[in-house]
């Protein structure tokens, strides 16, 4: 057997099944290219689900990430650290906001916000005991813990993990006039995606952010947007949510935050929102560690010059036009996305989502599929545009198109 062979076989033999990876046995990576263990070159369309916004190795996050590992890398939150005070000033004036409560993952970072929703709810919007309601929408994608998966449209995301949390209400993506009718005194949120990346990046319709922004606030109730994919340079704008003039009452960050080297995410948002948890409440022992906070500090000083969003845009302007090239004549029905983001609905006659990353593969370039016939495009931000030609010509080649 190949090398990359008897990896995955005994990845199958010793390992749950809780993901079907692309036959390829990934050994080292730089930039927007992956080499395998038989050393063969692949180009990186994915960027670890935007986790890898800044590339695979980026030498900024690298060096950060050294010079903290020889000096300290856990306190736990029992004790302050001399990069804390910093990542939580930082963070926040990055999101023009107060406060921050570090999480390691966007799971938690969702948990998070759902527990700081319901306590502002209770505390200081008065909802009787028990009684919150948040409201979510419908093909939404926040993460596979028990409470999350319990407002998942997703059979396979939620399928036999009842019994389901109560609490949530789901309404149509982009139905204004249903979120309205779904409001009651008791709601003390609406939780969205900006653009829902799971569901196969879908953009709501114009003027729907701002209208929830608009309804929120006249209903007294928290605006949590969910930029744990969409935020931190993936549209072209530092947050999804700048597209449409639109300023939530917190966000939620995850994956590029952490640059692709530590899992670190955030709940940021206002003084009298995170205001409302006491010592003991809410915690984690990795939250906000040195090494973590250290990264994350890198990874919020380059998106401060704004260089990797123009970046995003330009590239994404031309990702979004030479995809746009392949629609109609049986091959692509559909493409949706922003900046360096796309969902592209494959002709289903041409094979599921699934095969098209397969035959992608073998060109050497790697995606991945979701619902159906539909594969997403997110490469990290750092790629040339020749790399991204080369990759969008194998794109054509995989689909027959001259």
């Amino acid at each position: 057997m190949s090398a990359t062979e008897t990896a995955i076989a005994s990845a199958e033999a010793h390992s749950a099944h809780n993901y079907h990876p692309l036959p390829v046995v990934v050994a080292s990576a730089e930039g927007a290219w992956m080499t395998d263990v038989e050393g063969r070159r692949y180009l990186d369309l994915l960027a670890g689900y935007s986790a890898l916004n800044f590339g695979h190795g980026n030498p900024r996050l690298i060096d950060a990430a050294k010079a903290q590992l020889e000096r300290v890398t856990l306190t736990s939150r029992a004790f302050h650290h001399d990069r804390f005070a910093d990542f939580c000033t930082q963070l926040a004036e990055l999101c023009s906001m107060e406060m921050v409560l570090p999480m390691n993952t966007g799971a938690e970072a969702v948990e998070t916000a759902v527990k700081t929703a319901r306590k502002w709810g209770y505390r200081v919007k008065g909802v009787p005991d028990g009684m919150a309601k948040i409201i979510v929408a419908s093909d939404n994608f926040h993460g596979r813990t028990t409470t999350i998966v319990s407002f998942s449209t997703d059979p396979e995301a939620r399928a036999d993990y009842g019994p389901y949390t109560p609490g949530f209400e789901i309404v149509p993506y982009g139905d204004l006039t249903a979120l309205r009718e779904a409001m009651t005194e008791n709601t003390v949120a609406v939780l969205l995606e900006p653009i829902q990346g799971e569901a196969g990046v879908l953009v709501p319709p114009a003027g729907y952010l701002p209208g929830v922004r608009e309804l929120t606030r006249e209903r007294n109730v928290l605006f949590i947007a969910d930029e744990i994919q969409s935020g931190l340079g993936r549209t072209g704008k530092t947050f999804a949510l700048e597209h449409e003039g639109v300023v939530p009452d917190m966000y939620l960050l995850g994956k590029a935050l952490g640059g692709g080297v530590v899992p670190v995410s955030a709940v940021v948002s206002s003084a009298e929102i995170l205001g409302v948890f006491r010592p003991g409440e809410h915690g984690s022992t990795f939250g906000g560690n040195p090494l973590a906070c250290a990264v994350a500090l890198e990874v919020i000083a380059m998106l401060r010059t704004g260089e990797f969003q123009e970046r995003a845009a330009e590239l994404g302007d031309h990702l979004h036009r030479e995809l746009g090239l392949l629609v109609g004549g049986g091959t692509v029905e559909t493409v949706r996305g922003r900046g360096l983001w796309a969902g592209v609905d494959i002709a289903p006659a041409l094979g599921t989502g699934r095969e098209i990353s397969e035959r992608l593969l073998a060109e050497r370039v790697l995606v991945k599929d979701t619902h159906g016939s539909t594969i997403r495009i997110a490469p990290p931000l750092v790629i040339s545009k020749e790399d991204l030609d080369w990759g969008l010509d194998r794109l054509r080649t995989v689909l027959s198109v001259p």
